[in-house]
């Protein structure tokens, strides 16, 4: 957490007069989007006028949140959200270790900008800003974002809006409170939560049972030619290109297929491979269980990065070549 010293001086940047922007990552995911619009909740229940900026779109089932319409994204409003950036006296900098992260559009902006640049983030090897609150054994940054308004000692102030919006995030990036980082911490927080006015059923039933049909055909795809290497202990899914656009791929159909190659017996590891649909490159998702890190692998082979248990990257070949690439690379780990 922030020095009590750094908080008084945090305290001092959230006035009226200053323009704030928060900033999340490129792809946003559940705990991005929930995390910044619980961020930007309680900012305004302070009096404040914040905005929010994505490099990019978010899923379709992320945007009953509470002033999810009013984001600010770069791909579709590239003045606005530079203009907003540019002029902002404070950078809220969330769920994101570097500038980098927010993709090639939005980081110049980010390291051009004057303004205060206050990170809170859980992932590992966090850049330097001017504040930074970086905890790599919390699940969610959303619940980062709880454990600073208490810093702030204004729990008072959590309304319905943030109390939906946090509880969102940190369901979603403790794949529904059921990962190792999920703490006795975690569930004091929801509980909370639960009692300012969030919904479990509600928010579960918004955020995670929104099928459609492209994504079902694609899950049965790859559910159809699963497969499993280094004696039962790796899970490799794969999509191309031409697959995505067959079925109409929506962002966010894939969220969480990943997940169903680590529910296997045995399995300790689960890597899904994605053709990107506008770029040569492969998208790349790890899971992992217990010891096995895949933020060590992703940094090391596939130029991206994560948590122990949660990572991503990217691979510069095609889907064959990087899978063989992939069989070939983890021969040599310990499981």
């Amino acid at each position: 957490m922030f020095t009590a010293a750094e908080i008084l001086d945090i305290n001092q940047l959230l006035v009226p007069e200053n323009k704030i922007v928060i900033i999340t990552h490129y792809n946003p995911d559940g705990d991005a989007i929930g995390s910044s619009l619980g961020l930007k909740h309680y900012l305004k229940a302070k009096g404040l006028s914040p905005e929010v900026v994505v490099p990019n779109d978010f899923p379709k089932f992320l945007k009953w949140m509470p002033e999810a319409k009013k984001i600010t994204i770069a791909d579709y409003k590239r003045k606005k959200a530079a203009e907003l950036i540019a002029e902002a006296d404070v950078l809220f900098i969330l769920d994101f270790n570097a500038p980098i992260r927010a993709g090639q559009l939005v980081a110049p902006w980010i390291e051009k900008s004057r303004a205060k640049k206050i990170l809170i983030d859980h992932h590992q090897q966090p850049e330097c800003f001017d504040f930074v609150y970086s905890d790599v054994t919390i699940p969610a940054t959303s619940q980062m974002v709880y454990h600073f308004i208490e810093a702030m000692e204004e729990e008072r102030l959590v309304n319905l809006d943030i109390a939906q919006c946090l509880y969102t995030g940190i369901m979603t990036d403790t794949g529904g409170f059921r990962f190792r980082s999920t703490s006795a911490a975690t569930h004091r927080i929801v509980a909370n939560l639960i009692d300012n006015g969030a919904d479990p059923a509600m928010i579960s039933g918004n955020t995670w049972d929104t099928n459609t049909v492209s994504r079902l055909h694609l899950l049965s795809l790859i559910l159809g030619r699963i497969e499993i290497v280094n004696d039962g202990k790796v899970a490799i899914l794969w999509l191309k290109r031409d697959e995505l656009e067959r079925f109409g791929f929506e962002k966010g159909d894939t969220e969480g297929f990943v997940n169903y190659g680590l529910s296997i017996s045995g399995v300790q590891l689960s890597a899904f491979f994605m053709e990107d649909l506008y770029e040569n490159f492969i998208k790349i998702s790890f899971r992992s269980k217990d010891l096995v890190d895949v933020n060590q692998l992703a940094r090391k082979h596939f130029n991206g990065g994560g948590h122990i248990n949660a990572a991503g990257g990217k691979y510069y070949k095609d889907i064959y070549e990087t899978i063989e690439d992939f069989k070939e690379i983890i021969l040599d780990e310990e499981f």
